[in-house]
Order: C-alpha cells, then sequence, then structure tokens
C-alpha cells in the first residue's frame, strides 16, 4: 500500500510560555516530534510530510532528514487547513495517515492496526475511552454502534458531553477521496476553523466504510499544551522504559527513579540502583551493577562490571570485569579492557586501558594507551596538550607509574619501568627502568616562618 504520514506540527504552544515551538520541547531528552517522527518512520511510508508554522526554521533544523517534506502553513486555520497543505505531495497515496507532533507516546503497533483496518478504501479513525474526555471532540454513534460523526466539545449538546469515547484527531484517509474531502470543509463552527473531523460525517453520508481502531491508553494520544502535561508524558515514558527493562532481565532498585533517555539494550541479571539516568545508544551486558546517581550516555558496559555511585560514563566502551567508580568520568574515545580498574575522582578521555591495568584515583588520562596490567598511582596526569595539538602517551605492559608523576606527551614508559614519585617525565623511558625526575631535596637548619606584621 502507498502509504503517506502527515504530521501537523504548526502550532505555537503558547500554554508552554516559551520562545521553543512545542513540538520542539523534550520527553526523555528527545523533541515530542522526534519521537513522532520514530515512530512514523517504523510504518515504512512512502513519504513523511511535517507541517511546520511557528518556529518552522527551528523545527527543520533541529529535525532535518533526508525522509521527511516539510510543509510551511503559514495561517493556523485548523487541522483540516494543516492536512490540506499537504496533500499535494500525497499525489497517487493510497492512505494519509494524520499524526500530531505533540504526541509523542504513540505506539507503532496501534498505528498499524488503524492503517490496516482502514485500507485503501476506508476512513479509519482512533479513538480513546476516558474517565474525563473534556477538550475532546466526542464519538457520536448510532443505535447500531456505528460511528455517525464527531462533535467537537465547544459545539457539543450536553447529552454528547456525556460521552466519554474522545477522537485522539489521528486519522487515515482514503487517498482517493481526501483531496475532496478537504475541500469541502467548512468553517462554520465555534471555532472559526476547518475541522479534520467533519470528514467523518462525510464519509458516512457517502456511505463508505469508517473503521475504529483504539488506543491502549489514555496516554499513547496524550499531548502535551503546557508543561504541567509535559511532566506528565515524561513519567509516563519512564514509567514504560522502567517496565520494558524489568521484564528483559534488569532489577531496579525503584522504578520510579530511573530516566532512560535513548535506545538502551540490555543482557540479564543486571542491577541498577536510583537516580541512573540512560542517554543516547547504551548497551548492558549480563550481570552487571550500577550503583546510585550514574550517568551513562551512547556507551558499552561489558559483562560482569561494576561501576560505582556517581559515576559519569560518556562515549566509553568497557569489555567483561572492569571496575569504575565512585566518582569517575569516563569521556569518550575510552576504552576499558578486560578487569580494568578506574577509581575515584579519575578522568579518562580517548584512553585505550589494557587488561587488568589500574588507574585508582585522582589521575587525569587522555590520549593515552596504557598496556595491560599497569599500575597508575594518585595524582598522575598525562600532559597531552600544547595549546595547540594534542600528543599521545605510550604506557608499556606491566609499567609502574609513581604517584603526581607528570608524563608530558609525547612520550613513551617502557614496558616494566618505573617512574619515581613526582617525577616530571619529559622522555621516553626504557624498559625496566627507574625514571627520577624531581629537585634534589634540601634541609634548612634554623629556619624561621615568617609572622604578621
Amino acid at each position: 500500500m502507498n502509504l503517506h504520514v502527515v504530521i501537523l506540527a504548526a502550532g505555537q504552544g503558547t500554554r508552554m510560555r516559551s520562545k521553543l515551538p512545542k513540538v520542539l520541547h523534550p520527553v526523555a531528552g528527545k523533541p515530542m516530534l522526534g519521537h513522532v517522527i520514530d515512530c512514523a518512520r517504523s510504518l515504512s511510508p512512502t513519504r513523511i510530510h511535517v507541517v511546520i508554522g511557528h518556529g518552522a526554521e527551528l523545527v527543520r533544523e533541529r529535525l532535518a532528514a533526508e525522509d521527511i517534506h516539510w510543509v510551511l502553513q503559514t495561517e493556523q486555520l485548523g487541522t483540516g487547513h494543516a492536512v490540506a497543505q499537504a496533500l499535494p505531495g500525497t499525489e497517487g497515496a493510497d492512505q494519509v495517515l494524520v499524526l500530531y507532533g505533540d504526541v509523542p507516546l504513540l505506539r507503532v503497533d496501534t498505528l498499524q492496526q488503524l492503517s490496516s483496518q482502514a485500507g485503501a478504501q476506508a476512513l479509519g479513525m482512533l479513538t480513546v475511552t476516558m474517565a474525563d474526555p473534556t477538550g475532546y471532540g466526542r464519538i457520536v454513534r448510532d443505535a447500531a454502534g456505528q460511528v455517525q460523526a464527531i462533535v467537537e466539545q465547544k459545539d457539543a449538546s450536553a447529552e454528547q458531553l456525556a460521552i466519554c469515547e474522545g477522537n485522539t484527531g489521528i486519522m487515515a484517509l482514503p487517498g482517493k477521496h481526501a483531496a475532496r474531502w478537504l475541500g469541502s470543509l467548512s468553517n462554520q463552527n465555534a471555532q472559526g476553523e476547518y475541522y479534520l473531523t467533519d470528514v467523518v460525517a462525510m464519509a458516512v453520508s457517502e456511505q463508505i466504510p469508517v473503521e475504529v481502531a483504539h488506543a491502549v491508553d489514555e496516554y499513547e494520544v496524550l499531548g502535551a499544551n503546557n508543561r504541567v502535561q509535559l511532566a506528565v508524558l515524561e513519567a509516563e515514558y519512564r514509567r514504560r522504559q522502567a517496565e520494558r527493562l524489568m521484564t528483559e532481565g534488569v532489577s531496579l532498585a525503584d522504578p520510579a527513579r530511573i530516566d532512560v533517555r535513548g535506545d538502551v539494550r540490555v543482557g540479564r541479571d543486571i542491577s541498577i540502583d536510583i537516580n541512573v539516568v540512560l542517554e543516547g545508544r547504551v548497551v548492558i551486558e549480563d550481570d552487571v551493577i550500577i550503583e546510585p546517581n550514574c550517568v551513562l550516555r551512547d556507551c558499552h558496559i561489558g559483562a560482569g562490571s561494576h561501576i560505582k555511585a556517581f559515576s559519569h560514563i560518556d562515549g566509553a566502551e568497557l569489555a567483561s570485569g572492569c571496575d569504575v567508580g565512585p566518582y569517575a568520568r569516563l569521556r569518550p574515545g575510552t576504552r576499558l579492557q578486560a578487569g580494568a580498574k578506574i577509581g575515584n575522582f579519575v578522568e579518562t578521555k580517548k584512553a585505550d586501558i589494557g587488561a587488568g591495568a589500574k588507574v585508582n584515583h585522582l589521575s587525569y588520562i587522555g590520549d593515552a594507551v596504557v598496556g595491560p596490567d599497569v599500575n597508575i598511582g594518585a595524582g598522575t596526569i598525562t600532559c597531552n596538550y600544547d595549546g595547540v595539538n594534542k600528543h599521545l602517551t605510550t604506557i608499556e605492559e606491566g609499567a609502574f607509574i609513581g604517584t603526581n608523576t607528570a608524563l608530558v606527551a609525547p612520550v613513551t614508559i617502557g614496558a616494566r619501568a618505573t617512574t619515581a614519585a613526582g617525577s616530571t617525565i619529559t622522555t621516553n623511558v626504557p624498559a625496566d627502568t627507574l625514571a627520577v625526575s624531581r629537585a634534589r631535596q634540601r634541609n634548612i637548619d634554623g629556619w624561621k616562618r615568617p609572622t604578621k606584621s
């Protein structure tokens, strides 16, 4: 089937009280519109059309992609008018699926059901049963239960307001009727707008089947018009992700206190404590322990590794059995081989740390290759930047770096070599040697401390 998706994202969102267009406000670190686009992509449509208006250039800039056809709506005259702006790009479509840029929790399964039920011949609509449908258009059915029309809140009678089945606005229009129906819309209503929902009555009058699919729950079709509603969506997204992780083999100390803001893949028997944030693409293998208040972003954590409290891992790759933290920071380009240890208040960047190597505390290791079983003492620094260029430090297998050593790159420390504590190393150190580079100590007898004047 030739499927086109039209996403309406032109609204200003004045109740957000923000310079940012409404659809760019994030849920789980991603713009709401980004969630909707990703959901649409999962349907493998012929094309995705996004109707933009307020903040159009910023929206286009933030979510630019080759598979998106941007459509500018210069005047916001209602949902029917918005869809009509995109219709010229849907020529030949069997079905036009209409979505909304501020409804980020849609499930792909729900849209697939709606699209397949409607096909190319029927009008498809997605409804939701609500305890309080205030603000939603009501689904009016006849005695046989067939949909007859959608009545907007401001146009509804008292009897119609009592209906609990609400219109989500999400529709699948048969391509061969879409242009004619939208061209026949009227704005003679309380809002003075062209309602997309009026096509339901047109379909009924023409005896074209109306197929109805139901959302799983209210959250799936909930939009965000203000920051309170945005927080509700965030909480529901967090709950969904926590539930998914637990079903896949993760023990969460408190499911309400974990944030998943990306694509997270997990193994089994993983333990995650409170206030952990997972961002971007994260892979966590079997038997990993993550203590409280850690942030993991775009990283791979090998099986059996232990991430201790307050550690930040960003763009790093850990092999099996690594030990990190507490209070460690692994920056992009860090690779830990099996059994490597990075201790408290250690920062690494673009560093390859060998199997069994240890950087236990208070050190900075950047632009470095560290061999297996190296021991790096507290306060060690790789001086990798000369103010213009970065340089490499190489520490070969089994070397011992004494406390407070400054390694001025480019420099190589040979296998099993030792640097004495407090040394500044500026030239290569051969294997199996001791390097000492510090001023000779002098003790001055009879020295008196200065006194305040």
